[in-house]
């Protein structure tokens, strides 16, 4: 093999072997170094023949050690960065589940006309889950069939004061215990019912509720919020409406429903032909509630709306099957990797 050949075939792996290289062709006796040493013994026409042979040679052998040498160190480098920890096994990226999606961009709308967070414990007390509410002593809520109530220990008599939040008003009552009015906070989180587990209904499912105390506060003030709500969640063409009900602690109360986003209010299957979506129930703030927590009813109203953050993000994303949001599939999750 010719030396132009062994020079243009070097490698090196470590820098030891590169100086190995190095002092093989470039040292004080390496094989270029001695063409130089023999060619001060040529005659002046030989000389003119290979000297520029001998000049292109040394600089080729020069130019590969210095390659090699950039590739030892670049190599140095990404070593020193990589995370011998991580398992060698490729990770995917992760994507934000669709209820987290939903809630924040709910927070962000109301947001805008100026709710602010509030949260509170998921193991509460009857007192501001019911008691505060204006919830008679004997609703229906407070049976064992609707709430979860929490045992001290194993073999003792569960207490009926102490329970897993059926809603997070909770948090409304103490925030309104604790802070003066004006208020005007959105209560996101998780709570727990005693039902059965099913497409249409979960044992646990995410809420957030809205709460607003002032002087002055209208029903009409409570419309022109949710109609916001609506309009920037669903569409600028969406409309509501708002059908009397009852709850204990909003007098008067009422559910609010959207024109269907699937149909656009013609009518199909998922608004069952009416064209109409329950969303969520609201009120304007009950006086009994207002006095129970420490606030004038005669100087201050207020309203108060609630809506399931599942609910919504059905209607957002066609989910059909509640238990899906809990079960945690892959297959499931990754739908929303560009959300």
């Amino acid at each position: 093999m010719s030396l132009q050949e062994q020079v243009a075939q070097m490698q090196a792996q470590s820098k030891d072997e590169l100086e190995q290289l190095r002092i093989q062709f470039l040292g004080k006796k390496g094989e270029v170094t001695e063409l130089f040493d023999e060619f001060r013994r040529l005659s002046k026409e030989q000389k003119a023949e290979l000297g520029a042979a001998i000049n292109a040679l040394k600089n080729s052998t020069a130019s590969r050690l210095q390659e090699m040498r950039d590739a030892l160190e670049q190599q140095a480098v990404e070593e020193e960065k990589a995370d011998l920890t991580r398992t060698p096994d490729p990770i995917e990226l992760g994507s934000r589940h669709p209820l987290s999606l939903v809630k924040e961009e709910i927070i962000d709308i109301f947001a805008r006309i100026g709710f602010t967070v509030e949260e509170g414990p998921e193991v509460e007390d009857d007192k501001h889950v019911f008691g505060m509410l204006n919830f008679a002593p004997e609703h229906p809520a407070r049976d064992m069939q609707d709430t979860f109530f929490v045992e001290k220990e194993e073999g003792v008599q569960k207490p009926t004061d102490i329970l897993l939040r059926t809603h997070t008003s909770s948090v409304q009552t103490r925030v309104m215990t604790s802070e003066k009015p004006p208020i005007r906070v959105l209560c996101p989180g998780r709570v727990y019912r005693n039902e059965a587990v099913s497409a249409r209904a979960h044992c646990f499912f995410h809420q957030i509720e809205g709460l607003y105390i002032d002087k002055n506060v209208s029903f009409a003030d409570l419309r022109q919020a949710l109609l916001y709500f609506a309009k920037e969640m669903f569409g600028a063409d969406t409309q509501i409406r708002l059908r009397p009900s009852y709850f204990p602690f909003t007098e008067p109360s009422a559910e609010m429903d959207i024109s269907c986003n699937i149909c656009g209010g013609k009518g199909c299957s998922f608004c069952k032909g009416t064209g109409w979506v329950e969303i969520l129930g609201c009120g304007m703030v009950d006086p009994n509630v207002l006095e129970s927590c420490g606030i004038d009813s005669k100087e201050y109203s207020g309203y108060a709306f609630g809506l399931g953050v599942e609910r919504i993000t059905n209607l957002k994303y066609r989910v059909k099957d509640l238990r899906l949001f809990s079960e945690n599939d892959i297959r499931f999750l990754r739908q929303f990797e560009a959300c």
